[in-house]
C-alpha cells in the first residue's frame, strides 16, 4: 500500500488505524505509524500535535485508577513503555520541530505549556519551576505571532509562583526578546496580507502572497545579521507553505531544493555561518519532494543526483528510477519530465562507466542501460502519443550515449551510425541545430584522431594533407533535406568549413552546392510568403467571426449593430489628447507599429540569476541591435528573451549559442513560433488565470496585455512559451468552451502581418444611419419605407427608458448598391413632418473609457465621466440624488494599471459594498466609483489604499478632481529609448535658461509722433510741467517732460492698493450688524 500524502491523508490514515486499535501490540503500531507521518510531514502542526496527544492518552490510560479497559498486563507494559518522560520529551520534540512557524506554532506550545503547568499544579517543586521558567525565557526568544500573549502567560506564572523574582525575570525577558520582537515586525506585513486572504478564502491571493514571502525570506537568510534566526525562520515558512496551499506546488519544492542544496554548498565551502545540524538531509528533502509533486522530473532528477552525489549503491539508485517510471503521473505534464528524469538516470550510468576506476560490470551496465533508456523513451512517447511523437528536440539521452560510445567505447563507427540513426527522423533533420553538433563532434573526432589513421581523401593533389571529409559530408546531407529550417546557416558554415579544410575540388563543389541551393530556397521562402498570406486572411476571417458572436458582456441594444452608439460624450479628458497625434509610427500602445516581437527574439537559457539587462545586450553587441530585454528569474539561473530589431539580426545571434556568460554557458533558441495570440476569455481573466487555463502546456515565459488607454474593448493579451512544442501544445485550446460555454478561446500562434480583415454590413457600406427620425417611429414604419429602395435586412431604432426614439435608426440593407440608392432617394426626403438626413454608418470611435452599472461588464460600450465641477456620477435606480449625497458615496481610484479592465476593478471593490456605477479611466490610471452609499464608500477607501495589485504597483484613493490632473502610466518595453521616468527626471534637472528666468517686457502704449497728444474736451485741466526740471532732465525718480517714471507707476499702484483696502475696511466699519 503507498504510503499517505500530506498532513491531512496521514491524519486520516491514523485515525483509520486507531478506531480498530483494540489491544497494546495495535496502540504501538499506530505510534509506528505517527513516527512514519512525522518523517514525511517534520514540520506539520497537525501531525505532530495528534501524535502528542496519542501518546499523552496512552500515557494516562495506563496509570493506575485509569478505567480505559486494559488488561492488567498492558497497564505493566504500558507504565513501561509509555512513560511521563516520554511524553514530555516528545512534546519537546515536535515543538522544536515546528517552533519557527511564525503564525501558528503557539497551538502546539499552549498546549504543551498547559499540560506541564498542570502537572505542576499537582505538586510544585524547585525543579519544577525552573523548567516551567525556562521554557517560557526560551520561548519568548524565539518570534512568534502572539508573544504577548506568551509574555502575558509568564507574567501569571511569575506572580503565582515565583513572585520575588518577578520583576527581575520580566525585566530580563524584555530584553532578550527585543530581537525576537524586531525580527517578527519585518515579518508583519506578509503575516496580515495572508490573514487577510485566509479571511476572504482567495486561495490563489493566499498562493500569490506566500511565494512573494519565501522569495523574500531567501533573501533574508542570505544577510549577515541574524543569519541562523534568518535561516531557521526560512525553514519555518517553507513548512507553512508545504503542508498548506503549496504542497502540491513544483516551484515551491523546486525553491526549496535549491535553498537546501546551495546552503550545503556555502558550508562546504566554508562560507556559512550556519550549523550543519540545521540543515536538512538533502535526501530527505527529496523523498518528500517526489511524494508531493511525482509529475515534476526535474524533482526526480535532482533525487537521482543526490543519491549519486550521496555515495548510494547503483541499487538503491536503480531503486529511485524504477519509483519514478512506476509513477502515474511522471508524463502528466508531457514528456518533459520524463525525459529529465531518464537524462539524469543516463547521465549517471555514463560518469559511473566513465570513471577511471570502474569495473567492467559498471561499463556493461552503462552499456545496456543508455540504449535500454533511448528505447524506453521512444516506447513511452509512442504510448502516449502514438506515432505523432518523434522524439527529444534535444536528443539528450542519445547525447550522452554518443559521448560514451565516443570516448570510454572508443567506437567511433557506432557513434556515427547512431548520428545517422538520428538523422532518418524529421524532427531533427529538419533542424540546423542537429546538424551543426554533428558537424562538431567529427570536427572533435577528426581532431582526437589526427595521428592515429590515414585520411579517407586521396592524398594526390594535396601532398598528404589530412582532410575531415566526414564532417564535410554532414552538411552535405543536410542540404538534401528541404525542409530545414535555417538553412542559411548550415550553408554559411559549410563554405567557412571547406575554405579551412578541404581542398579545392571541394570547395568548387560546395561552391556549386551552395548556389543550387540558395535558388530553391529563395524559391521556397515565396512559398511560404503566399502561404502566410492566405493563412493570415483566414485567420483574420475567423477572428472577426468568433469576435462577432462572442459578445457576452455587451447589452442587447449595443450587439444589435456594431454602431449602437454613434456620438460620445464629451470628458475631461479627451480634451488636448487626440489619439490622431500621436507620431505616424506609432500604434494604439505608443509602440513601433511594424514591431515583430515574434520573428525578432530569441530566448538565452542557462544565464546566473544576477544577470542584467546591460550585460545581455553586451553579450550580443555585434550581432545586431536590441530593441528589448525581458528576463524572468528562477532559483540560481535566469532566461531572457532578447529582441532584435530584424529577423536576421535575431537569426545570427543564434551563432552565441553555446557560448559563456561569465562563468556558465548559456543556450540560444529562436523564439519564433513560441508566441499565442490569446483572446475571447472571460473579462475577469488577469495573469494568474491565463498561466493556471496554460498551466499543463509548458513553460510560460511572459504574458503582455495590452494597454487600454485607447481602446477599452480590447480584450486578449500575448502569451509567451519557453520552446515551440509547448506553443504548439497550447493551440490545442483553441476553440475550449469557458465557463459554461458563455466563451470560446481563441489561442493561436501570433503573427504581427496579419491584418484584421473588416467585415460586416458598415465595412461593406451597407448599412445606413437616418437622423432626425420622429419620436413615434417604429421599426416597420421605417422598414416600408426604405423597402422602396431595396430589400431591407435589418431595422434598429434606440430608444430611452420611456420607449422613445433617440432621433436616430440603424438601417441595414442587402447591397451597397441599395444602400446608395436609398441616400439619393431619402436623404432630406420628409418623413412625419421631420426632414431626414440618411447617410452611410460610420465606423465606431474607440473607446477610451468604461462604464459599468450593477453587475458590470468589461468593456461597456458607454463613455462617460463629469465635466469640471459637475456630479461624478448619477446612479441609476436612486430617486433625484443630491450633488452633496453624490459626492459623499464616490471615490476616485487611482494607480490603476493600463491594463486592467472595469470587471478587474470590479472584483477588487466588489467585497467592500454594493457599487452602483463604475467609470474605468485607463488615460488618468484610475476610476471612478459610486456606491450605494456613504458607509460603503469610505469601507473602500480604508481597505484598497496601499493595496498592491501587481508587482509594485499600489492603488490609491484621491478625489475625482486629482484623477483628471493625473496623467496614466506610459510604458515603453524597450531598452533602446529613454523610459518615462527617465526623461522626467531629465526634465525635471535641465536648468531654464536666463530668457525664460526674465519677465515678459511690460506692454507701453505710446502716443504718435508729430502729435502733442489727444484732443482735449471741454473742461480739460492741463498738468502744469515740473519747475524742478532742469534742462530737460527731471529729478530723482521723475519722468522727463513731466511725465511718470516707472518708480512712480509703482509708488501709485502700491499706494491706490492700500487706498482701497482703506476704503473697504471704513466702508465695513460703518456698515450696521
Amino acid at each position: 500500500m503507498a504510503s499517505p500524502v500530506g498532513e491531512d491523508n496521514w491524519v486520516g490514515f491514523v485515525d483509520s488505524q486507531l478506531r480498530e486499535a483494540t489491544d497494546l501490540d495495535a496502540r504501538v503500531n499506530i505510534v509506528e505509524s505517527f513516527r512514519r507521518a512525522v518523517s514525511a510531514e517534520p514540520g506539520s502542526i497537525k501531525v505532530w500535535s495528534a501524535y502528542c496527544e496519542y501518546f499523552w492518552s496512552l500515557y494516562t490510560d495506563c496509570q493506575p485508577g485509569s478505567d480505559a479497559g486494559w488488561s492488567q498486563e498492558e497497564h505493566q507494559l504500558g507504565r513501561e513503555v509509555f512513560t511521563l518522560d516520554a511524553a514530555l520529551a516528545l512534546w519537546q520534540q515536535a515543538y522544536e520541530s515546528v517552533q519557527y512557524r511564525l503564525s501558528d506554532s503557539h497551538e502546539l506550545w499552549n498546549r504543551w505549556v498547559s499540560l506541564e503547568m498542570e502537572l505542576l499544579a499537582r505538586g510544585a517543586t524547585e525543579a519544577g519551576i525552573r523548567r516551567i521558567t525556562h521554557l517560557f525565557k526560551n520561548r519568548l526568544a524565539v518570534p512568534h505571532a502572539t508573544w504577548d500573549a506568551t509574555s502575558q502567560m509568564f507574567s501569571t506564572f511569575l506572580s503565582e509562583y515565583n513572585q520575588a523574582a518577578y520583576e527581575l525575570e520580566m525585566k530580563a525577558v524584555t530584553i532578550n526578546a527585543r530581537d525576537a520582537k524586531r525580527i517578527y515586525d519585518m515579518r508583519d506585513p506578509f503575516e496580515m496580507k495572508l490573514r487577510a486572504a485566509a479571511r476572504s478564502g482567495d486561495a490563489e491571493a493566499t498562493k500569490a502572497i506566500m511565494s512573494e514571502y519565501l522569495d523574500w525570506e531567501i533573501k533574508q537568510s542570505k544577510g549577515k545579521r541574524d543569519a541562523v534566526a534568518n535561516f531557521q525562520i526560512c525553514l519555518g515558512l517553507f513548512s507553512r507553505a508545504q503542508t498548506g496551499e503549496l504542497a502540491s506546488d513544483e516551484d515551491t519544492w523546486l525553491n526549496f531544493v535549491v535553498f537546501i542544496s546551495s546552503a550545503r554548498s556555502e558550508l562546504k565551502a566554508g562560507r556559512s555561518r550556519i550549523p550543519a545540524n540545521l540543515l536538512p538531509n538533502m535526501l530527505d528533502v527529496l523523498q518528500r519532494a517526489v511524494h508531493h509533486v511525482p509529475w515534476c522530473g526535474t524533482i526526480w532528477a535532482r533525487y537521482i543526483l543526490a543519491a549519486e552525489e550521496a555515495g548510494l549503491s547503483f541499487t538503491d539508485i536503480e531503486r529511485i528510477k524504477h519509483a519514478a517510471t512506476s509513477s502515474a503521473q511522471l508524463d502528466r505534464d508531457g514528456m518533459m519530465g520524463v525525459l529529465e528524469m531518464y537524462a539524469a538516470w543516463c547521465g549517471y550510468l555514463k560518469r559511473t562507466a566513465m570513471n577511471p576506476n570502474a569495473t567492467e560490470e559498471a561499463v556493461d551496465i552503462a552499456d545496456v542501460g543508455l540504449a535500454s533508456a533511448i528505447e524506453d523513451v521512444k516506447h513511452w512517447g509512442k504510448r502516449r502519443y502514438g506515432d505523432t511523437y518523434q522524439g527529444d528536440p534535444n536528443f539528450r539521452l542519445e547525447k550522452i550515449l554518443i559521448q560514451f560510445l565516443t570516448e570510454k567505447k572508443d567506437d567511433i563507427e557506432a557513434a556515427r551510425s547512431e548520428w545517422g540513426r538520428l538523422a532518418d527522423i524529421n524532427l531533427y533533420a529538419n533542424s540546423y541545430d542537429f546538424w551543426l553538433n554533428w558537424f562538431l563532434w567529427e570536427m572533435v573526432v577528426f581532431t582526437a584522431t589526427k595521428n592515429k589513421t590515414r585520411s579517407p581523401t586521396p592524398a594526390t593533389l594535396a601532398h598528404g594533407l589530412r582532410v575531415p571529409s566526414h564532417a564535410t559530408n554532414v552538411f552535405k546531407r543536410a542540404l538534401k533535406v528541404r525542409t530545414l529550417d535555417w538553412p542559411e546557416r548550415i550553408m554559411e558554415v559549410y563554405i567557412q568549413h571547406c575554405n579551412d579544410y578541404e581542398l579545392a575540388d571541394t570547395l568548387r563543389e560546395a561552391q556549386d552546392t551552395v548556389y543550387k541551393t540558395k535558388k530553391g530556397v529563395a524559391k521556397r521562402r515565396e512559398r511560404e510568403a503566399a502561404q502566410a498570406a492566405a493563412a493570415q486572411a483566414e485567420y483574420a476571417a475567423q477572428v472577426q467571426d468568433q469576435t462577432m458572436a462572442d459578445a457576452p458582456h455587451v447589452s442587447v441594444e449595443s450587439a444589435a449593430s456594431p454602431s449602437s452608439k454613434r456620438k460620445r460624450e464629451e470628458s475631461p479628458d479627451q480634451e488636448g489628447d487626440k489619439s490622431g497625434k500621436r507620431a505616424k509610427s506609432e500604434g494604439p500602445n505608443g509602440v513601433d507599429a511594424k514591431r515583430d516581437r515574434e520573428h525578432t527574439s530569441v530566448f538565452v537559457a542557462g544565464l546566473p540569476s544576477d544577470a542584467t539587462q546591460t550585460k545581455v545586450r553586451q553579450f550580443f553587441r555585434e550581432y545586431g541591435h536590441v530593441n528589448n530585454i525581458d528576463i524572468q528569474r528562477k532559483g540560481d539561473s535566469a532566461v531572457a528573451l532578447v529582441e532584435f530589431r530584424t529577423p536576421d539580426e535575431a537569426r545570427s545571434a543564434l551563432l552565441r549559442d553555446g557560448k559563456p556568460f561569465g562563468e556558465r554557458e548559456v543556450q540560444v533558441t529562436s523564439a519564433t513560433d513560441c508566441t499565442l495570440y490569446v483572446t475571447n476569455y472571460p473579462p475577469e481573466a488577469d495573469d494568474a488565470y491565463i498561466r493556471k487555463l496554460f498551466k499543463g502546456c509548458g513553460e510560460i515565459h511572459s504574458i503582455r496585455f495590452p494597454s487600454l488607454k485607447y481602446n477599452t474593448m480590447r480584450r486578449f493579451c500575448y502569451l509567451t512559451f519557453r520552446d515551440r512544442a509547448s506553443a504548439a501544445a497550447a493551440t490545442k485550446l483553441d476553440g475550449k468552451s469557458l465557463e459554461g460555454g458563455k466563451f470560446k478561446l481563441s489561442a493561436k500562434i501570433s503573427d504581427p502581418g496579419m491584418k484584421r480583415r473588416r467585415e460586416g454590413a458598415q465595412a461593406e457600406s451597407r448599412e445606413l444611419h437616418v437622423s432626425y427620425v420622429p419620436r413615434h417611429t417604429t421599426d416597420d414604419d421605417l422598414r416600408q419605407l426604405f423597402a422602396k429602395a431595396g430589400t431591407v435586412i435589418s431595422v434598429r431604432v434606440p430608444r430611452d427608458m420611456a420607449g422613445r426614439t433617440k432621433g436616430s435608426a440603424f438601417i441595414v440593407m442587402e447591397t451597397k448598391e441599395q444602400a446608395q440608392e436609398a441616400i439619393n432617394t431619402f436623404d432630406k426626403v420628409v418623413f412625419a413632418n421631420h426632414a431626414l438626413k440618411v447617410e452611410l454608418s460610420k465606423p465606431l470611435n474607440q473607446k477610451t473609457t468604461a462604464t459599468s452599472h450593477g453587475a458590470g461588464s468589461a468593456g461597456s460600450p458607454e463613455a462617460e465621466s463629469p465635466a469640471a465641477g459637475a456630479s461624478p456620477l448619477s446612479a441609476p435606480g436612486f430617486s433625484n440624488p443630491t450633488h452633496a449625497e453624490i459626492s459623499a458615496r464616490t471615490i476616485a481610484v487611482l494607480g490603476i494599471p493600463d491594463t486592467m479592465n472595469d470587471t478587474r476593478v470590479r472584483a477588487i471593490l466588489d467585497p467592500t459594498g454594493t457599487i452602483v456605477k463604475l467609470v474605468l479611466h485607463p488615460k488618468h490610471g484610475g476610476a471612478i466609483v459610486e456606491f450605494a452609499d456613504a458607509a460603503s464608500a469610505g469601507k473602500a477607501s480604508l481597505t484598497i489604499d496601499g493595496l498592491e495589485v501587481e508587482p509594485g504597483k499600489k492603488l490609491r484613493v484621491g478625489t475625482v478632481p486629482e484623477l483628471f490632473r493625473t496623467e496614466g502610466e506610459t510604458r515603453i518595453d524597450r531598452i533602446d529609448k529613454p523610459q518615462p521616468q527617465a526623461q522626467a527626471e531629465a526634465k525635471e534637472k535641465k536648468k531654464p535658461s536666463a530668457a525664460e528666468l526674465m519677465p515678459p517686457p511690460p506692454n507701453i502704449r505710446r502716443a504718435p509722433l508729430g502729435r502733442s497728444g489727444p484732443k482735449r474736451g471741454l473742461g480739460f485741466v492741463a498738468v502744469k510741467k515740473d519747475k524742478d526740471a532742469v534742462n530737460g532732465t527731471s529729478i530723482a525718480g521723475t519722468a522727463p517732460g513731466g511725465g511718470k517714471s516707472n518708480a512712480d507707476f509703482k509708488k501709485m499702484f502700491l499706494g491706490e492698493g492700500k487706498a482701497n483696502s482703506d476704503a473697504t475696511e471704513k466702508k465695513a466699519e460703518n456698515v450696521e450688524p
